[in-house]
């Protein structure tokens, strides 16, 4: 089976989108759609045989633990979990020295945590490349992921319109912005005016959407923002580290839950939307979210709905995250 191999993000890191060029960013989703229709028709490669990969996770995770560990051993590599209390990364031992041992031990570290910095610094140091898994700025393997699912759903990325509807300021709204961007898909932040995204960042953005033929747009108002919009696109109102802020995110963002009447006001017809969120969501599922809280950014009637492709977004992070390691890791001779 045929592997898009070009251009490729050999030996490189990966800590933003804006890491690698349209292009390449591009190439990474019909790698990793090749390499999803390789895995469903039972094959099990070896691009990846013997690498070692380092898992450095300051936060819990369920998908980009899973997604990264079974991507590794898929291609026959192996990936070594260490969590926040089990290495001294930042305590003990300051970021560039962790990141100069383990680069001497590991092929690559994929690192999950807070700090864009420290995500930074393990690639200044590491001399192997490192991949962010998150940090609270960006989330650039998620939206890789998101734009994979995007692809599957209408065959194309350019000329699109997504819709992102709650905390403008926050990592997915920041990736978003640029991966739309460089696809050439337009991108309205509907969010309110207390967590606007940074202006420089916009401003950037908007000269990458620009040269595309897309447009990147700010807006408030929820049901105005998302008319025409092919993709709604939500992430949870508190993210970890800002618990202490609850009670006042939520009542600021309830006039922006993605509901049946806000899938209504784009305009399309069930058949020509899809629904996306990054996980994990508070819907009406009572499993997730206690019965006095209810649903939050996302009801449950959208979220169980056919349009919502959250669990083959969720699938997609395992196919893009090993793309991301097989272009820097894998010898193109070997597919």
């Amino acid at each position: 089976m045929s592997l898009t191999w070009m251009p490729s993000l050999k030996n490189r890191s990966l800590l933003t989108l804006l890491d690698c060029s349209d292009a390449e960013m591009l190439s990474l989703v019909d790698l990793a759609l090749a390499l999803k229709a390789r895995r469903r028709a039972g094959v099990r490669g070896d691009l990846l045989h013997r690498r070692q990969i380092a898992l450095i996770f300051e936060k819990s995770s369920t998908r980009t633990r899973c997604a990264t560990s079974v991507a590794v051993r898929d291609e026959g590599g192996s990936a070594e979990y260490l969590a926040r209390n089990d290495i001294h990364l930042g305590g003990k031992e300051s970021v560039p020295d962790t990141a100069r041992v383990l680069g001497r031990m590991f092929d690559g570290i994929l690192f999950r945590g807070f700090s864009q910095r420290v995500v930074e610094g393990l690639a200044q140091h590491a001399r192997v490349p490192v991949w962010n898994g998150l940090t609270d700025e960006y989330h650039p393997t998620q939206v890789l992921a998101d734009l994979m699912t995007i692809q599957e759903n209408f065959g194309r990325l350019r000329g699109l319109t997504l819709a992102y509807v709650g905390d403008g300021r926050n990592n997915m709204a920041n990736s978003l912005m640029i991966g739309c961007a460089k696809a050439g898909m337009n991108f309205v932040n509907c969010t309110p005016k207390e967590l606007m995204p940074q202006a420089a960042l916009v401003e950037q953005t908007r000269a990458i959407a620009a040269a595309n033929g897309a447009t990147i747009t700010i807006g408030h108002d929820p049901r105005a923002s998302v008319r025409g919009a092919h993709v709604l696109y939500t992430d949870v109102w508190v993210s970890m580290g800002e618990e202490a802020q609850k009670a006042d995110r939520l009542a600021l963002l309830k006039p922006y839950q993605v509901n049946a009447g806000l899938v209504e006001a784009t305009g399309r017809s069930p058949g020509d939307l899809i629904f996306l969120h990054c996980l994990p969501a508070f819907h009406d599922d009572q499993t997730t979210v206690t019965q006095e809280t209810g649903a939050l950014e996302v009801s449950d009637e959208v979220f169980e709905a056919p349009y919502s492709k959250v669990f083959d977004q969720a699938e997609n992070r395992m196919h893009t995250i090993k793309a991301l390691m097989v272009s820097a890791l894998a010898d193109p001779g070997a597919a």
